[in-house]
């Protein structure tokens, strides 16, 4: 049973490709005796021909990954584009460094763990980038013997 022609002008008529038309396989017979246009748009009205539905994307991948991103992951080196300074500038992270060494050296002043003098070279240091974080000025305080020791009564 050779449908192309009927294929071919109710794809015209349906206004898709030949590929999207449908018939339905218990009026075959019916749709092989239909030679003229009109004949395979009544066919249409009695949906013996239709056209299939056009298919798209699916997004379920596509939002379980916004979901994962939103919780901060998928965000390893593969992802990024760039170099490191396009995320954060070179000040930002200078500023983020600076930032909690100076919190962190005023917080062993605060705590009678340093004094004032080694304070403030310490405040210099920092100033100056001489220390990469915070573990580096525990490490330069225990070397130097800077901390001040409490006595036990």
């Amino acid at each position: 049973m050779n449908l192309a022609n009927q294929k071919r002008i109710s794809a015209e008529l349906l206004n898709v490709g030949t590929t999207k038309v449908w018939f339905d396989p218990d009026r075959l017979t019916e749709i092989k005796e239909a030679i003229t246009k009109n004949d395979l748009r009544n066919l249409i009205k009695k949906k013996a021909i239709q056209s299939r539905p056009e298919l798209g994307s699916s997004r379920v991948r596509a939002r379980k990954r916004l979901v994962q991103r939103r919780k901060g992951r998928q965000a390893g080196p593969g992802t990024r584009k760039g170099s490191s300074t396009a995320r954060l500038t070179r000040k930002e992270t200078w500023m983020l460094t600076v930032r909690s060494q100076r919190e962190f050296i005023k917080e062993l002043k605060d705590k009678a763990l340093v004094e004032g003098k080694i304070y403030r070279n310490l405040y210099s240091k920092v100033k100056g980038g001489y220390f990469r974080n915070k573990r580096h000025i525990k490490l330069y305080l225990e070397e130097n013997k800077l901390f001040i020791v409490k006595v036990k009564k």
